[in-house]
């Protein structure tokens, strides 16, 4: 993909991160080692590494799911490491989060789980409430499941949920950790098109955590590899001619260079299978 015009100044600063934790025998081990990078508004951006390379770490830093034990952390130009509970409580409804095994309520039809974090904030009446959610799930096609509880849905249709209730808030930038990875591949392109969609017609900043460098070169423009807790390089997957100085950056660079055969964007949507009901 291009880069907009529109992508201007840093959504997300970070800036000297550092997360450590205590082990069962007492040793320290850093999961995060002095981590600087800045995302810009508009942008897609991937954060790739091996399993422990500290990249989920460094992705909850962005909300404070996780504190850092040094380092700054800003988002649209406030500081979140120096807000009291209260002030990180109203900053956290500009940032939504998706998560690998969706986290939906199960007891909670689709429409309710979209609804939660609009009722938890408590500030818009029960019309904008149905007017908010019945938008984001047309956002994600699934106006149709409003009544549905999570257990009728297939996989991509909870993630596709999970997108909805992320939007609810009306968000500024969107942090997936790992959304496709307990997804078949023909589910994964329809979450990575729902996702790029939300990316370039509204215009929601992107941070990708993800192991699968076909999640990258689909959906994103800028890429960090992350190697024992720190970054390693980061580079534009438009950007040729350079000699990455990782593997993980020069098996992306090849897949960027010499794409399958039939694309993602060109493939088929395989229609999902019938929802399984428990």
């Amino acid at each position: 993909m291009s880069v907009p015009e529109t992508l201007a100044a840093p959504l997300i600063r970070l800036d000297g991160l550092f997360k450590s934790y205590r082990l069962p025998t007492g040793d320290s081990f850093d999961a995060v080692h002095d981590v600087s990078l800045q995302v810009r508004r508009g942008d897609a951006f991937g954060i790739v590494g091996q399993s422990g390379a500290g990249k989920s770490t460094l992705l909850r830093l962005v909300n404070l799911l996780e504190r850092p034990d040094r380092g700054r952390v800003e988002v649209e130009g406030r500081e979140l490491t120096a807000l009291g509970k209260r002030e990180l409580r109203l900053a956290r409804q500009s940032i939504g989060m998706i998560f690998q095994q969706f986290n939906l309520l199960q007891n909670a039809t689709v429409f309710d789980n979209v609804a939660f974090p609009l009722r938890l904030h408590g500030s818009r009446s029960r019309a904008e409430i149905a007017a908010r959610v019945a938008e984001c799930l047309a956002i994600v096609g699934l106006n149709d499941k409003r009544d549905s509880y999570p257990a009728q849905l297939s996989g991509g249709q909870k993630q596709r949920v999970a997108i909805a209730r992320a939007l609810a808030p009306n968000p500024s930038v969107l942090l997936c950790d790992e959304p496709t990875s307990a997804l078949d591949a023909d589910t994964t392109r329809q979450v990575l098109r729902t996702l790029a969609d939300i990316n370039t017609r509204l215009g929601v900043t992107i941070v990708i955590v993800t192991h699968e460098l076909e999640v990258v070169r689909f959906l994103c423009r800028q890429v960090a590899v992350v190697e024992r807790g720190a970054v390693a390089e980061q580079f534009a997957l438009a950007e040729r001619g350079v000699r990455r100085r990782t593997s993980l950056g020069r098996a992306l660079q090849r897949l960027v260079d010499h794409p399958p055969e039939v694309d993602d964007a060109d493939a088929a949507a395989t229609e999902e299978p019938e929802p399984v009901h428990a």
